[in-house]
């Protein structure tokens, strides 16, 4: 038995951080079904794809962090260690011989060594930038955890009831409807990553200025 791990939302403002893990004895099944990076993938297709994996594997998992979950790692921990603690957990709901890991650290070879330390010495690890283009047990892995956040996102946006964008940073949906709930509320809403450079600003400049000046 052999995994592969990958996240979604590791640099969204908004919304959770999903880490996904797929076990497979084989992956002839996820080759069959065509997986690749989710990112090259259609929603359309992602979803028909997570149903395909999560219908044809022995295991899969999610590990979930929310938005006030990461601000409170945050605080004590970078965010490569929160994506590593993550992980682990993940990793280590099945015993398996591998671990195939979408490496978020520069240093491949660190990474794979903490992660390794963490994980016991039961399972070889193999961390590579861009493993979701190369293994495709990664692949599922993502796909698994981009489906899973965009649904959670969906139901995020039913709490508010207006376009709230990706969650990204670069979505002026996004950033439009925090600085709009700042400006009305002097808080950021709910889900929102208070931890973020972005969303400091917002709310270091509401507290310093009235509204009628916005």
């Amino acid at each position: 038995m052999f995994c592969g791990v990958d996240e979604a939302g590791r640099g969204s403002v908004m919304g959770p951080l999903v880490v996904g893990t797929v076990f497979v004895e084989e992956d002839s099944i996820l080759r069959d079904i065509g997986v690749k990076d989710s990112k090259k993938l259609t929603p359309k297709k992602r979803e028909a794809m997570y149903d395909e994996i999560t219908g044809s594997v022995p295991f899969w998992t999610v590990v979930i962090a929310s938005a006030a979950d990461v601000d409170s790692r945050r605080k004590e921990m970078s965010l490569n260690d929160v994506e590593l603690n993550m992980f682990a957990e993940a990793v280590s709901s099945r015993p398996c011989d591998t671990v195939y890991a979408d490496c978020p650290d520069v240093n491949e070879v660190a990474f794979s060594e903490r992660l390794s330390r963490i994980v016991g010495p039961d399972a070889a690890v193999v961390a590579k930038h861009k493993a979701d283009d190369t293994y495709p047990v990664v692949s599922a892995a993502s796909i698994v955890a981009k489906v899973t956040r965009d649904r959670m996102l969906e139901e995020i946006q039913g709490e508010f009831d207006v376009n709230i964008g990706s969650g990204y940073p670069s979505d002026h949906y996004t950033m439009d409807f925090i600085a709009q709930w700042i400006k009305e509320n002097g808080k950021a809403p709910e889900h929102v990553r208070c931890s973020w450079e972005p969303v400091r600003k917002m709310l270091s400049a509401r507290a310093n200025t009235r509204i009628s000046d916005w």
